[in-house]
């Protein structure tokens, strides 16, 4: 009870705050609900013969990771400090709880969508989720990429995938989401947000393994866009409730749920590693 009043008297205290911030937060030049999104553009085809570098370096074509298997698409970039890392650990969940085997199964690319981190940056985030995933196949079955911005951008288009760099302030507002295409490289399910139910992507998975096309789903539009225009410092925001209501209040309720993302994505992270020493036999007693 004591920890529900606490995080209720933070959010009022945040939403006293967000009166002065509102104004501000206005003066924003991005207008997320124009620019950042995940259109479902299902049965789209995507461009397969772009090139990019992969985490040892090498250059290699998206269709290197085509032709048999479905494929898991996302777009983060790897030093986001925002919902990239909840998305790539939510997807560690998901492929954990599956009985399907990654690199057999399915293929998982990741693609930057910052043109200037490197491949060094790429094999950090293979190694660390390669771990975390602490099953047979992430060697093989997940790619983390970096490329060109036309190359980056030729995919993103592809899939619906809306982004925008806020050069000011040397960050991307981008939606929340992953893709599931089929082994030709149409998409065929989108998954919104952070949290992947289990069943749901291996039945998107075993469905675009036949080479069929889903159907639309419902939209939650998690975005991350990082500054806070008081502080200069980076959070999440909940744009479909701030889209809809916009006040003071649900500023405040934006902020109050980052707090509660970070919290809930340190234990689940520690959950992540505990599975994965466990797995690999490393727990200790």
């Amino acid at each position: 009870m004591e920890k529900v009043m606490k995080n209720f008297g933070m959010m009022i205290a945040l939403a006293l705050m967000a009166v002065s911030l509102r104004s501000q937060a206005q003066q924003q030049t991005i207008d997320l609900g124009k620019q950042v999104g995940l259109d479902q553009k299902l049965n789209a085809q995507v461009p397969l013969d772009v090139t990019f570098r992969d985490e040892t370096g090498a250059t290699v074509p998206l269709r290197k990771y085509f032709g048999t298997k479905p494929v898991v698409l996302v777009l983060p970039f790897y030093t986001c400090p925002g919902i990239c890392a909840l998305e790539l650990d939510g997807m560690v969940k998901a492929f954990r709880g599956m009985d399907l085997t990654m690199g057999k199964d399915y293929q998982v690319v990741t693609i930057s969508i910052n043109p200037r981190e490197t491949p060094s940056l790429a094999a950090a985030k293979h190694s660390e989720y390669a771990s975390l995933y602490a099953k047979p196949g992430a060697d093989t079955g997940w790619h983390f990429l970096v490329g060109s911005d036309a190359n980056i951008h030729a995919v993103a288009n592809a899939v619906g995938f809306r982004y925008v760099y806020d050069k000011a302030n040397d960050q991307y507002a981008h939606p929340a989401g992953i893709i599931v295409l089929t082994p030709d490289g149409r998409t065929s399910h989108y998954f919104y947000g952070v949290d992947y139910m289990p069943r749901d992507l291996r039945f998107a998975l075993i469905t675009a393994s036949r080479g069929r096309i889903g159907s639309l789903v419902d939209q939650l539009k998690l975005f991350c866009y990082h500054i806070d225009p008081a502080t200069g410092k980076y959070g999440l925001l909940i744009s479909r409730v701030l889209q809809l209501a916009g006040g003071a209040t649900v500023l405040a309720l934006g902020s109050f749920m980052t707090l509660m993302f970070l919290h809930d994505r340190r234990r689940a992270r520690s959950a992540l590693i505990h599975e994965a020493n466990v797995t690999t036999g490393n727990s200790n007693p």
